[in-house]
């Protein structure tokens, strides 16, 4: 007969020969905790007695967008709706019929999962479709299924009837409804050495965890067995305070430019037209100043142009009202700040650039409209225009604002590097060896550049960085920027720029695939995520 300590003792009693047993059924079977199980277990399969098996399995769970969607996918709504009307609506009627202004979600999954075809601005009934009336789709079950369960692998959820492969397949694009981790499996299992310990009689013995005075003088510590402790073996995880990981690397960002030299500037996040656009030499009628592109502030609705110093100038008033007090006239007869002459006539007729501009009469008021700016650029072009004189290296960190629809690879609000070099000397191989020093800081393993178009640079050029896996992967925009960007600003030397996201280095950084986990309050994911690499 062996004695063991009795949480082993415990585990061999509770295996069978040629059965593999979960560790929560052991657990389950002992009366012990899962610690204490995998601890006993551990130090079995030491000694040969037991094998412990793992596999690997994602986990899903809802997020409160799922839970929400579990009610009525919205494309499942606007079949209805559509049913409802014939079968059929102009596309233009579906905001009127659904009772909601963006209806893209809607018409994107209806026509991806072929419920509906499109044709010359109709959205009609598919077979499909009208099957579809009458039967929930995989993706739905499976959200149902977890709302019922809180969480489930695939396999769990195949053994509850529903096919997991087929709804994930219909989820890609929807990462906003799932949380996804890995769950490791444990599996107990006897050895051939652990059967024949256990045939030849085993029994529990008093587990001690120091020697006593008690157990000296009575003679007792021949009887016990001493508890034996493994440094090696696991503990519970420890969730130490951290900064956000999104955080962590806007600082690292921070970091790498300072190392190489340059300063931090800053810009207003909601700036005049003229600092975010007309700065750049983007004309007024460009579609990126288009309302369906860019937020326009409606209070204040205007703002300041340089040298303007009467702040009853701006505001709400109106422009017509504001135009007979303004320092800035057009065509310009009175008093007029010079940095908004010179970029007034680069747009009219290229002023001293050399450019022939773009042929149309500058207004004033569209340059005043306030705007959520588009691109951290603004800021760069404040720097340049406070002080143009070289050497000087500057970049800035904000967030930006775009009327975009929000995917896994899109957000509305993001944040965005940008950076100039003003030297006399610049060269695209001063810009070249300047970013590929950045995103290998970064920890790109190389760093490639392609030959582009961008409207404010000439030349200008891509930037492409090698990511382990992920492989080579776009990171910014680069170039000089052009003579009717500088001259205006009373620049006359090359100035290099680039511009770039932060969420793409911070994706690749943690190996996400959906930007919008960035900014999720997923305790999971933000408990995980390492603190360096």
């Amino acid at each position: 007969m062996v004695r063991l300590p009795e949480i082993e003792y415990r585990i061999l009693a509770a295996l069978e020969a040629g059965k593999a047993l979960a560790v929560a059924e052991v657990v389950k079977q002992t009366g012990t905790d899962q610690s204490l199980v995998m601890a006993g277990a551990t130090l079995l399969a030491q000694r040969g007695l037991v094998i412990i098996s793992e596999e690997s399995q994602e986990e899903f769970s809802l997020t409160d967008d799922g839970r929400a969607a579990a009610a009525g996918f919205p494309e499942r709504k606007a079949l209805a709706v559509l049913k409802a009307a014939g079968g059929a609506a102009n596309l233009s009627e579906l905001p009127r019929l659904l009772g909601k202004d963006d209806v893209r979600a809607e018409i994107k999954w209806l026509t991806r999962k072929g419920w509906c075809t499109r044709d010359a601005g109709v959205l009609a009934l598919s077979d499909k479709g009208e099957a579809a009336l009458s039967e929930k789709g995989a993706d739905e079950l499976l959200v149902e299924k977890l709302v019922e369960r809180g969480q489930a692998t695939e396999t769990e959820l195949a053994e509850a009837g529903t096919d997991a492969r087929v709804a994930l397949e219909l989820l890609k694009g929807r990462n906003e409804l799932l949380k996804r981790k890995k769950r490791v499996s444990r599996k107990l299992s006897l050895t051939d050495a652990g059967v024949a310990l256990k045939a030849g009689g085993i029994e529990p013995a008093i587990e001690v965890n120091q020697l006593t005075p008690e157990l000296l003088s009575t003679g007792r510590w021949r009887e016990v067995v001493f508890r034996k402790y493994d440094p090696g073996l696991a503990t519970s995880p420890k969730y130490p305070g951290k900064e956000h990981p999104l955080q962590r690397v806007i600082q690292e960002i921070r970091r790498a430019f300072f190392e190489m030299g340059f300063e931090e500037v800053a810009s207003p996040t909601v700036d005049t037209a003229f600092w975010v656009f007309d700065a750049l030499f983007q004309p007024q009628d460009h579609p990126a100043r288009e309302m369906q592109d860019t937020f326009y502030v409606a209070e204040p609705k205007y703002g300041r142009l340089p040298g303007e110093a009467d702040s009853s100038e701006s505001g709400d008033s109106p422009p017509e009202a504001r135009v007979k007090r303004s320092p800035v006239q057009s065509p310009f007869s009175g008093p007029v700040p010079d940095l908004v002459r010179h970029v007034a006539r680069t747009h009219e007729d290229g002023g001293d650039t050399g450019s022939t501009g773009w042929r149309y009469k500058w207004d004033v008021e569209k340059a005043r409209q306030l705007v959520l700016r588009t691109h951290t650029t603004s800021a760069s072009i404040r720097a340049l225009a406070a002080n143009p004189k070289p050497p000087r290296k500057v970049f800035c960190i904000g967030k930006t604002f775009r009327r975009e629809a929000t995917d896994q690879t899109h957000l509305a609000e993001f944040m965005q590097i940008d950076g100039i070099i003003i030297d006399e000397q610049a060269t695209l191989a001063t810009l070249f060896g300047t970013l590929e020093a950045f995103y290998k800081k970064m920890g790109a393993e190389d760093v490639r550049f392609r030959p582009s178009f961008f409207p404010y640079t000439e030349p200008s050029a891509e930037v492409f960085a090698k990511m382990g896996k992920l492989g080579w992967i776009e990171m910014c925009g680069s170039g000089v920027f052009r003579p009717e960007v500088t001259r205006p600003l009373g620049c006359k030397v090359p100035v290099l720029a680039w511009g770039g996201g932060v969420e793409r280095i911070a994706m690749l950084r943690f190996g996400l695939d959906d930007i919008r986990r960035l900014y999720m309050a997923d305790i999971d994911w933000l408990r995980q995520a390492r603190l360096s690499e």
